[in-house]
């Protein structure tokens, strides 16, 4: 982007990390993605500088052929990896952002070892200890390849204020440090979801059981309706791309009805124009439940399978799956916002569908009784 090659540029991360039950790391990792928009024009953080220090320190490795990570121990990463190498990146960096240790308001580090080693790790590099930001531990988890990010996002939109001094950095193989400086621009940013939007609408989970078999740790019965086929046409995933991944329906020029998905000829019943209809895309319309139906008899993974009509504020209407809903919330007016999420799995040749569906928004309707459904 600086080089005028492009611009703007998509930075994303994410990761999943597999664990065997009832050890450290299945309390300490979590599953996360984060994702920044790199440009030139309205930037709310301006990179200042930084450093990428490149160490052959393994810390934890997973061979080709294995499910789940071997790591080292504790102490040795600690004392001899994050302690030594971090502070060598962060003067790097500070020397070529040319900002001071003092300056430093906001020291992003995603670590393990708790918030009283990484303000350990500031003093360290002469930066406050009171920069050190919340690695989001006790609430999301360590996500890995993603966590920086991750954690950067949170501060800008928690603690970061103009002309706030950020140090990002992320340990693996050496260091990576990052120097920001918040702009004014922050301020255009107050309405986004984020980081902070999406740890407010998490769902905790306490059933451990349900929570390996999530993760695909334990063998469970999934039941004789399971039992199909769910080989994916890839003809017919390329040749609707736009509908499938995009949400995209159609829109007539002539009537203006909106429908899902696009066909040649209208559904508006007193004029059925041909060959009338436009690109129309309902991802990020406002919609409503029409109606809807908790099945405890299909399969699901976390019964009972929740689906219904949901209707578009602007026309059209689609019957799909709903996500992210617990029995007894549901109820036909309320609101939804729509995700793209796996729809379904292909364990027999491992491919995994991905569709659109609905999260009904709670506040917009009041609760009903477990068992009831709209008619």
């Amino acid at each position: 982007v600086k080089a005028g090659e492009a611009k703007h540029a998509l930075v994303l991360a994410s990761d999943h990390r597999k664990t065997k039950a009832v050890t450290a790391q299945e309390l300490d990792f979590g599953d996360g993605a984060a994702a920044l928009s790199v440009g030139t024009e309205n930037v709310i953080a301006t990179y200042l500088g930084g450093a990428s220090l490149t160490v052959d320190f393994v810390d934890h490795f997973r061979g080709d052929t294995e499910e789940f990570d071997y790591n080292w121990e504790e102490r040795w990463i600690r004392d001899e990896g994050f302690a030594k190498i971090i502070p060598r990146a962060v003067k790097a960096a500070l020397e070529n952002s040319g900002v001071s240790a003092e300056e430093i308001r906001h020291f992003v580090l995603p670590c393990s070892f708790g918030m009283k080693f990484v303000q350990q790790l500031a003093k360290r590099s002469g930066i406050d200890p009171d920069a050190a930001r919340d690695t989001l531990a006790a609430n999301c988890g360590e996500t890995g390849a993603a966590h920086s990010l991750v954690m950067l996002i949170h501060t800008l939109q928690t603690e970061a204020k103009p002309g706030d001094k950020v140090l990002a950095l992320q340990f693996g193989g050496g260091c990576d440090a990052l120097v920001f400086e918040v702009t004014d621009k922050l301020a255009s940013q107050a309405g986004k979801r984020g980081i902070v939007g999406s740890l407010k609408d998490r769902m905790e989970e306490t059933n451990y059981m349900k929570f390996l078999t999530f993760n695909g740790l334990i063998e469970w019965e999934k039941g004789m309706r399971a039992e199909q086929d769910k080989k994916t046409a890839l003809t017919t995933l390329y040749r609707n791309e736009d509908m499938l991944m995009g949400l995209v329906g159609g829109r007539c020029r002539e009537t203006g009805v909106v429908q899902f998905p696009r066909s040649r000829i209208s559904v508006n019943p007193n004029n059925h124009t041909v060959d009338t209809q436009e690109p129309y895309k309902f991802a990020e319309k406002k919609a409503k439940i029409l109606s809807w139906s908790a099945d405890f008899l299909s399969f699901s993974m976390n019964p009972p399978n929740h689906y219904g009509m949901v209707v578009f504020d602007e026309g059209g209407r689609i019957m799909m799956d709903f996500t992210d809903v617990e029995t007894g919330t549901v109820d036909s007016g309320m609101e939804v916002k729509l995700v793209f999420r796996i729809k379904e799995f292909d364990d027999k040749r491992g491919f995994r569908r991905y569709f659109w569906k609905a999260v009904p928004i709670a506040s917009s309707a009041a609760k009903t009784q477990p068992g009831q459904a709209a008619e």
